[in-house]
């Protein structure tokens, strides 16, 4: 965790309901992005947890995405 020069701690792993409130997502959605690929997640235990750093390439990958539609 990074508690930076605002002393807020910002999580690296995210569990898959809190990775819906900082996407913006449903659950469901969540969980076919990961079926799919697009949403990388790692496993401690029995609890699947979401990578900050995959939030921030998934949001990189739609970015991309919407440019290239342009």
């Amino acid at each position: 965790m990074d508690h930076g020069r605002t002393g807020l701690v910002v999580p690296v792993l995210y569990r898959v309901a809190d990775a819906t409130r900082v996407l913006g997502i449903s659950r469901s959605v969540i969980y076919g992005l990961i079926r799919t690929g697009r949403l990388r997640t790692v496993k401690e235990g029995r609890t699947r947890l979401v990578p900050a750093a995959a939030i921030s390439e998934y949001v990189q990958l739609l970015e991309s995405e919407a440019g290239a539609q342009q």
